[in-house]
This record gives structure tokens, sequence and C-alpha cells, in this order.
């Protein structure tokens, strides 16, 4: 989309996507459900270079009629800020109250099938290892608060989008190279590291590597009549 669009961020957390958007010619508004997440993305908009470009509130995803400022360019969320509920259908359906006609969605989600996680297998982990295929979800936590985690497939989530959306593009992210959590892989093996990056580079929107990975974008264009 060119600069100067303005992208609504679902479940922006601290703002740090939303900020770096600013930075890059768009004007951002960012909302996370937790007022904690709410109250560190408000210091960030208060920012210099980001005033009057990054604004926030405090709203659900699943309360989209809530929200502010709208309709928006695009509707942005990423790494896996949308994957704690298990259908994405009632998200889906609120857009056209947010979202300009031809606008863009770009959601990244984990995926089910991720290579580095099924590898735990061989070190004797093998709830690690098919944790994302568990069929009602799995329990995780961060920073002390616990909940449970769904992973998609693209093609379920692009029949939740049904046929009022099109599909740009599918790719994979992190699809050979490690998990975030391998956060030291990069600088033990750096000459590997490089080679699956370049993989990785090659693979990602490709059958059958673009459905795999630690994540998946699947940008949809609207094509639904204005509201």
């Amino acid at each position: 989309i060119p600069s100067g669009s303005r992208i609504l961020e679902l479940n922006a957390g601290t703002g740090t996507d939303a900020a770096e958007l600013v930075r890059r010619g768009y004007f951002v508004h960012a909302t996370d459900n937790s007022p904690g997440m709410v109250t560190r993305a408000q210091e960030k908009a208060r920012a210099p270079d980001l005033e009057n470009r990054m604004t926030v509130q405090e709203c659900s995803f699943t309360e989209l009629g809530n929200m502010k400022d709208g309709p928006f360019d695009a509707v942005f969320s990423n790494l896996g800020g949308l994957n704690c509920i298990a259908d994405l259908t009632p998200v889906i359906q609120q857009l056209p109250n947010v979202l300009k006609p031809n606008g863009l969605i770009t959601w990244v989600l984990m995926s089910p099938v991720c290579i580095w996680e099924i590898a735990e297998i061989f070190r004797g982990q093998p709830k690690l290892a098919f944790r994302r295929f568990a069929k009602n979800g799995t329990r995780t936590h961060l920073e002390g608060l616990y909940f449970t985690v769904f992973y998609f497939t693209p093609q379920q989530v692009r029949r939740w989008f049904g046929s009022d959306y099109d599909l740009v593009a599918l790719e994979g992210l992190s699809v050979l190279t490690p998990t975030a959590e391998s956060k030291n892989f990069a600088k033990r093996f750096p000459k590997l590291y490089q080679t699956l990056a370049w993989a990785d580079d090659r693979l990602a929107t490709r059958w059958p590597w673009h459905s795999w990975g630690d994540f998946s974008s699947s940008p949809c264009v609207t094509n639904h009549e204005p509201c």
C-alpha cells in the first residue's frame, strides 16, 4: 500500500511494529486488549517522530464495532496475535466496518507444520514436536499469563475469508530457519544459518513450503461493497 495510507493493527502489543510502520511513512492506529500493553504503546506514540501519526486504543479484535478513526486502508496483525481464538470468523465478519473497499488484510499467523518443532521428536520431546496439532489448542504462557493457542492452516484461513476476499499471496516464514526460541543458532552456526535463510527466501512462496513454517502470511484484498 502507498506511503501515507492508514493502517489498523490488531493485537499490537507494545507498539513495536506500529512504530516501525509509522517511520516507514504510514499512519497507524494500534489496538490491544491488554491495558498494560496499551500503556506501553502509548509511551512509544509520544515519541517526537511518531506524534500525530500513531494512535493507540484499548480494544479487542473481537469487538471491532468499538473501533475509532476508521475506516482504514489496511488491517494488520503480526506474529500470531490472532492465534488465541479457535475461529477467526467473528473477526472477519466485522472487517467491513473498519476496512475500506479494496483494502488489504495482512495477518501473520502461526501454522501447524513447523519443521523445527517437529524435529524436537529426535531430542525426546514429543509433546513439543506435535503440540501444534492438538485439536483443542495448546496451553502456553507469556510473562506469567496462561492462555490457549490455536494453529491455523492457510487453507482454513482462506475458507474463513470466503468469496468476499481475494488472496494476494501466500508465504511461509521461518520455514527452514530456526524459530524465535532458537535465538543463539545464528551465532553458533552462522554459515548454516545463512544457507537456511538463502533456502527460505527461495522456497517460502512455493508449494508446499508456503503453508509451513513458524508463521505464515496470506495477504487478502477485500472486494466487498461499502457498508
